[in-house]
């Protein structure tokens, strides 16, 4: 089957994803999410479709997917993890909105709506839209994140954000063969250092931290890398409090040990840490070691607090530990080493680090998983710099589409 596709959002830039495919009978959606920047980013309006696929629960993928179902009656298939962890986001991020006074595009109503409209998939299990059969498979991102093969005559790969490396929290994604892969490309001419040297250099400025006195701020996303974080933490001797939404985000987990790689070490994790429930342990959290608390970009969520509480502090230090979007606070921490605290931006004089613990595929993981499908033709998506590795995949002797958000292409 041919299809005609074309992205709503997510093409020439990384997040709020959304890709329309056109069959013969059929019109399918993956993703359909918004951006949280100042001010949020939204996709183009979705017309009509007959079925959804959501790839992994992160707000640039699944963010409006409640203003999608207030508007169609249709089914959204995702695995089950990533429909309680994107409910979850989409009720905070109208907190957000509301909190920073950006325009309301749905209500708690919507998300309620749009959670009944799930239909749960597993890896390995095939579902169907009209004649279209789609099988899911891991995309090694975080818990449940999924890729979808469209199986037809000529079989379409769609990856959603794609890590092909084992991580303590999830194991990587494996290639499919497929005659069009589309891909993410989010570190399009970019690789990560190797893992383990990242968890032991971050390790290692902990240990300096507190021997010199001070307290280490790791700002940590509440989806994927606080449990990360956790689990290299509780092979540590350090005492660590944890904070913010990453609470909630644990127990969601635990209820689908079947995404983790190891439920068992995410539980004996959980049991090490310090959780803060209430202000007087809050109170004790600054006196400890090491706090891992949302939010990872420093916008908002505890994390204020606490950096409040110790940016005088030469002893002390923040830890970035993700991306940090151009417009965040730790953006212009990294850049000024300046912060908003209630509008107000202050020096931040205690010391600042940023660590590389992506879940996304670098470069070169990108060219290797590619070459490993096998496709006929190539659309790059998710990716403000698609065309150092569109050359690379070139040079090897693939198709390669850069489709901007808009713009209908062939498949």
């Amino acid at each position: 089957m041919t299809f005609e596709g074309m992205f709503l959002g997510g093409g020439d830039e990384v997040g709020r994803l959304g890709l329309l495919l056109k069959g013969r009978e059929r019109r399918i959606l993956f993703d359909y999410g918004m951006t949280a920047t100042s001010p949020p980013k939204y996709p183009i309006p979705c017309p009509p479709v007959d079925t959804m696929f959501l790839t992994h629960s992160h707000l640039d993928h699944c963010g409006m997917i409640p203003w999608l179902t207030a508007r169609y009656d249709i089914p959204i298939v995702s695995t089950g993890v990533s429909r309680e962890i994107g409910a979850l986001l989409m009720e905070d991020s109208i907190k957000v909105g509301a909190s920073e006074g950006y325009p309301e595009m749905y209500q708690s109503t919507d998300v309620k709506i749009a959670r009944k409209k799930f239909d749960d998939i597993m890896y390995g299990d095939t579902t169907t839209s009209g004649d279209l059969q789609i099988k899911a498979h891991s995309a090694g991102h975080i818990p449940g994140a999924t890729m979808f093969e469209i199986v037809d005559d000529k079989t379409t790969l769609v990856t959603g954000d794609l890590h092909t490396l084992d991580t303590r929290l999830v194991l990587g994604a494996k290639p499919v063969k497929c005659d069009n892969l589309v891909m993410e490309s989010t570190y399009s001419g970019r690789n990560h250092p190797p893992r383990l040297k990242t968890e032991y250099d971050l390790l290692k400025k902990v240990e300096q931290v507190v021997q010199r006195g001070g307290l280490a701020i790791i700002p940590s996303f509440a989806v994927g890398r606080t449990q990360e974080l956790m689990l290299l933490l509780k092979d540590s001797r350090f005492d660590f409090w944890l904070d913010g939404m990453g609470k909630t985000v644990n127990g969601i987990y635990l209820d689908f040990p079947e995404f983790l790689r190891s439920a068992k070490r995410l539980r004996q994790a959980l049991n090490k840490t310090n959780v803060v429930r209430n202000g007087r342990a809050r109170g004790r959290a600054v006196k400890g070691e090491v706090i891992l608390t949302t939010s990872g970009m420093l916008d908002g969520g505890p994390v204020l607090s606490y950096v409040e509480a110790i940016r005088q502090d030469a002893k002390s230090a923040i830890l970035l530990t993700g991306y940090q979007v151009e417009g965040s606070n730790g953006r212009k921490l990294l850049e000024t080493g300046m912060m908003d605290f209630q509008g107000v931006s202050e020096r931040v004089q205690c010391e600042v680090m940023k660590f590389d613990f992506s879940a996304h595929a670098g470069h070169n993981e990108l060219l290797e998983f590619a070459k490993a499908c096998e496709p006929e033709r190539i659309v790059l998506m998710h990716g403000d710099d698609r065309e150092i590795l569109a050359g690379d995949l070139r040079a090897r002797g693939f198709e390669v589409l850069l489709p901007k958000n808009g713009e209908k292409f062939q498949l």
